[in-house]
């Protein structure tokens, strides 16, 4: 506490400096006799918190709200008692502050995995912290600050309760912090969410780290002190330092190198410098020294100055071939470009010369973004709506395009031209029916990048949006912006035509995988008063037809990690299914009705080759007169890969089965057979087996193989046209209609 005062009178007047040390001595009585699961005094927690806003040099009033923003929730203290003694200020900053910590707690109380849902109460928790924000940003300044120190003290609480707070800290508050430009908070925020929730991973990498320390360290001294007698020669003043490395930064750089088929070694800033300049000229011309010392690595150069990020970031970044050719990232700025990428919007904020925080129009410009989620807030009554439009268009980096006429339009990062065309006009995007990049005619779910000139071409009717739009998986509309305005025209279109078309895009899910649900059942599940609203709901693009797919999910959620995959045999043994609550003995799946965990099952014991799964409908049980032969049988906490028949309808060409088996391997899907048979008429149909891990996952490839050119009917198949007994052994052979 003492150490807290002194650092907060090194930049505040004793007036200022006093109020924060009475807001203080007002907390520790307060909080006197009260612990934490750690066993320290509660008074550690705000004062932690306080310590962090301090070395922002955050003003007086944000102190002490910090200090006393739990007396309410956790001592006998009222809002008029603080409005009385501290002002109105700190009254509302403190009551801003314990409404979000009442919904996180009961977001808690909705059980342990809370921080891992997308709705619900932690969507409405977010939902009131981003328009707090949006009135005072001071508000979720405080509550970074509680959530920081709250997890570098998360090691007290149950294992349960530290995954929950972790997931929600790596899913909103960390992305949040970056959004507000505050990278220091987002890094720590990030490893100690990462270190709680994935910890072998973690001690990997950081060992990792720790063993090459010396290296690098020796290394990057090297290039520094180059760097330093090269910039001293052209006559500019820098401070050239190594930057650290973020281990979960470098877990999602490997993973993404994975995919790539690449090694850690190729990630270009696994070595980092950071020159640090006085002036705007300066950043340029250490640029010039740099490219000129080292040989550039293409494609690597982003010029964040020109650009600024959303979050006001500004930097230079290139990757260079440094000594002995070893790639380096090099990031160059301002002094004043380095307090706000570490500080963001606290920066702002920050308390100069004893004033109030300075207007600053820069700042009032890129913060429109707030006043947006009012709006928001206001048009969207969904939660989940709401919630899916601030992680796609708040959340996310953003690039920048040109119209026709040079002005530049900000997106979220992966906008195609539809989300460019709504976001001109809504008249526009529903017009849309082609759109061209740099004078080149591209697909309606091509990604923008930064610089491209973006044209949008139209119909001379106004026919309407595409309900393909609205489906995730096809990757036409990104931003929420967009995908509302299509909703709300399906919404104004006749009631009965909604119904009509919802009720055949239903019977056209049940049928393609061959799955039966009660559909009152289903609207209940999709929260629909009835049946009709249902059809009405998912024919105007209210409901997709992805959701649908992910209700048809519901009963396997608890066996979504992915297993081994099992094989090219069509009757695989299955080690996720448990007999009689007992795991590891011989199973296998059935090859008549092949089951999937969202189906309910029985298991036939065989007389040579352990338990058969089946469906529990399957025609074939029902030849069997020995019922002592059925037990029980679920499906067990580990998933693996289930062989699913698919039976694809198309008009035969060229390449037909290219584009199938491509479209089968973008979702890493492994093909167990495939059989094609030509029909006189220049139909074909396409079996294949696949291996899928959900229903989920079955859908999204659905979506994928209706996508392909003169595919007209993709459907699961549940056995041949004839029974077969369940304990006989059946050869490979076509698919039977």
């Amino acid at each position: 506490m003492d150490h807290l005062l002194e650092q907060v009178r090194t930049y505040l007047p004793e007036e200022k400096a006093q109020v924060v040390e009475d807001a203080l001595r007002f907390a520790e009585k307060a909080h006197l006799g009260q612990s934490r699961r750690s066993g320290e005094p509660y008074i550690s927690h705000p004062v932690n918190a306080a310590k962090y806003l301090a070395d922002l040099h955050l003003d007086h009033t944000t102190l002490a709200a910090a200090l006393l923003h739990d007396v309410v929730e956790d001592a006998d203290v009222s809002l008029g008692d603080l409005r009385g003694r501290f002002g109105e200020e700190v009254a509302q900053l403190v009551d801003g502050v314990t409404k979000l910590t009442r919904l996180d707690m009961v977001s808690d109380e909705h059980g342990e995995h809370a921080g891992r849902q997308t709705g619900g109460p932690q969507a409405e928790s977010l939902r009131k912290m981003l328009v707090a924000m949006a009135k005072d940003i001071r508000v979720v300044l405080i509550k970074l600050a509680d959530r920081l120190h709250n997890m570098q003290t998360l090691s007290h609480l149950p294992p349960a309760k530290r995954a929950s707070i972790a997931q929600e800290t790596l899913d909103i508050y960390a992305p949040l912090a970056h959004r507000l430009g505050m990278g220091e908070v987002k890094w720590q925020l990030e490893d100690l969410a990462f270190g709680y929730l994935q910890p072998n991973q973690y001690r990997a990498i950081a060992k990792l780290l720790s063993s090459k320390r010396r290296e690098r360290e020796a290394y990057v001294g090297q290039v520094t002190e180059v760097l330093n007698r090269e910039l001293a020669k052209a006559g500019i003043q820098a401070d050239v330092t190594g930057r650290p490395k973020h281990i979960y930064s470098i877990y999602c750089k490997a993973e993404s190198y994975a995919q790539q088929g690449k090694q850690i070694g190729e990630i270009y800033d696994l070595f980092a410098v950071r020159v640090l300049v006085e002036t705007l000229q300066d950043c340029y011309a250490a640029l010039g020294t740099v490219h000129s010392l080292w040989r550039p690595v293409p494609g690597q150069f982003d010029d964040y100055i020109a650009s600024p990020k959303e979050n006001m970031y500004q930097s230079l970044h290139t990757s260079v071939r440094s000594i002995g050719s070893v790639p380096i990232e090099v990031q160059v700025r301002t002094h004043l470009m380095h307090e706000v990428a570490e500080y963001g919007v606290a920066s702002h904020w920050a308390y100069k010369e004893g004033n109030a925080p300075p207007k600053n129009g820069r700042f009032d410009e890129k913060m429109t973004w707030m006043r947006q989620l009012l709006e928001w807030q206001r048009d969207l009554s969904e939660t989940d709506e709401f919630l899916d439009s601030v992680k796609t268009d708040i959340f996310n980096d953003q690039v920048f395009v040109y119209t026709p006429k040079g002005d530049i339009k900000e997106l979220p990062s992966g906008s195609t031209p539809i989300d460019f065309a709504y976001r001109i006009h809504t008249d526009l995007g529903h017009r849309c029916i082609g759109g061209k990049v740099n004078g080149r005619l591209v697909s309606l779910d091509c990604d923008l990048k930064n610089g491209d000139t973006v044209e949008i071409m139209t119909s001379k009717v106004a026919r309407g949006p595409s309900l393909d739009w609205l489906n995730p998986h096809l990757g036409y509309a990104k931003t929420a912006n967009a995908r509302q305005s299509i909703r709300s025209w399906f919404r104004r279109q006749e009631r009965e035509a909604n119904v009509q078309r919802g009720k055949e895009l239903l019977k056209k899910e049940f049928r393609r995988f061959n799955v039966l649900m009660d559909e009152e059942e289903l609207a209940h599940l999709l929260k629909q008063e009835s049946v009709e609203d249902l059809h009405a709901a998912l024919g105007s693009g209210l409901i997709s037809i992805t959701q649908v797919g992910g209700r048809l999910n519901t009963r396997q959620d608890d066996h979504q990690a992915a297993g081994p995959l099992v094989g090219e045999d069509l009757i695989a043994p299955i080690g996720g299914i448990q007999v009689l609550g007992v795991g590891d003995l011989l199973t296998r799946i059935g090859i008549c009705c092949q089951p999937v965990p969202v189906d309910d099952i029985v298991g036939f014991v065989t007389r040579t080759r352990g338990v058969t799964v089946h469906r529990r409908d399957c025609p074939n049980l029902g030849q069997e007169h020995e019922e002592d032969r059925l037990i029980p049988v679920s499906w067990g906490a580990t998933r693996n890969l289930y062989p699913v028949r698919l039976s694809i309808e198309a008009w035969d060409r060229v390449g037909l089965l290219r584009d199938i088996t491509a479209a089968v391997s973008v979702e890493s899907l492994n093909i167990s057979s495939t059989q094609t048979d030509i029909r006189p008429d220049g139909a074909v149909i396409t079996a294949l087996t696949v291996q899928v891990a959900s229903m989920a996952q079955l859908s999204r490839l659905f979506s994928r193989l209706e996508g392909v050119r003169g595919v007209s009917n993709v459907e699961r198949v549940i056995g041949g046209r004839q029974a077969i007994p369940a304990n006989q052994e059946v050869p490979r052979r076509g698919i039977q209609r």
